[in-house]
């Protein structure tokens, strides 16, 4: 991977794995504006799977055959159905900034849920630092969103308080799940079994009694569009390109620079308020994200301080 066109496919895939899934909260308030959110979810989802699979047929005749049935429907319902879903519920009262900065606390709740229940390995004194660092960040979020929308904006946060848990355990679910060459064939499987599910939660949601397709506008369509193709396809498959080619700690550094954007296309376009007290947060979470996937370049550094010392 040392030729100039490699580094160029590398960094075009991180590129887009930045500039996609950092639009997408915005893309998701503008579906917001006309269309109920599991319902809106289960569109993206559905089109996006019906996509893919579209494409692996062109490689054989079963793409799906062979997949571990249980573990492709418990992480699709934990990652797009309760992770996407509740996200997309949340943002309803809850701004899309701080709806990115809360999904970026994923890598640290996935450390935590790994230390607990699969790997069971403790955390490095950086890692638990980082832990604490961005579980204050996120102390000073829901007290601004407590103190300027009340008790339903609490309930929002606790959405996104499932969908951040959801994420983490469905990712260590899926993990190893298949090999490498099979997971294009995993991810069509998830968004299939996570549309299914959004489309109940949607139902039980009173949200199809509502519903007035004529009325919604070009934008929303676009949105949706948008997500599924470019949030659900382009940049999931750039993501899961990287990962076999590019070691997982760069990779994962977006979930450091995502909120930042979403955050920035927050304020300018939707006009979405940025307080003190959630710049500070804001500080706090990314902070401790990012000891949590930098630990070992942390240790490593203070390894060579003491040394020259």
């Amino acid at each position: 991977m040392d030729n100039p066109t490699a580094r160029l496919r590398i960094t075009l895939a991180f590129l887009c794995i930045l500039v996609v899934w950092g639009t997408t909260y915005l893309a998701i308030a503008i579906v917001l504006r006309d269309l109920p959110p599991f319902l809106s979810a289960a569109m993206r989802f559905c089109l996006a799977a019906s996509l893919l699979y579209g494409l692996l047929r062109l490689r054989g005749p079963r793409p799906l055959a062979g997949l571990p049935t249980h573990t492709v429907v418990i992480s699709g319902v934990l990652l797009c159905g309760l992770g996407n879903g509740f996200t997309v519920f949340a943002m309803q009262g809850v701004p899309s900034g701080i709806a990115a900065l809360l999904n970026s606390t994923i890598p640290i709740c996935v450390t935590l849920v790994d230390w607990g229940c699969f790997a069971r390995r403790r955390p490095s004194i950086w890692t638990g630092l980082g832990l604490a660092v961005g579980v204050t960040g996120v102390a000073f979020i829901v007290h601004q969103t407590a103190s300027t929308t009340g008790l339903a904006g609490i309930g929002y946060i606790a959405s996104l308080a499932i969908a951040v848990a959801s994420w983490s355990v469905g990712t260590l679910v899926q993990r190893n799940a298949v090999p490498r060459d099979r997971l294009l064939a995993l991810l069509c499987g998830q968004m299939a079994a996570g549309a299914a599910f959004l489309c109940v939660a949607a139902l039980l949601d009173g949200e199809f009694a509502g519903l007035h397709l004529a009325a919604t506008r070009p934008a929303a369509w676009l949105a949706v569009a948008y997500l599924a193709v470019f949030g659900s396809l382009l940049a999931q498959w750039s993501y899961l390109w990287l990962l076999t080619r590019w070691p997982a700690e760069k990779v994962t550094t977006y979930a450091v620079v995502n909120p930042v954007i979403a955050l920035l296309l927050g304020a300018v376009v939707l006009d979405e308020p940025v307080t003190l007290s959630s710049l500070a947060g804001a500080v706090l979470v990314l902070a401790g994200v990012a000891l949590v996937l930098f630990e070992r370049k942390v240790t490593g550094v203070m390894r060579g301080l003491a040394l020259r010392r």
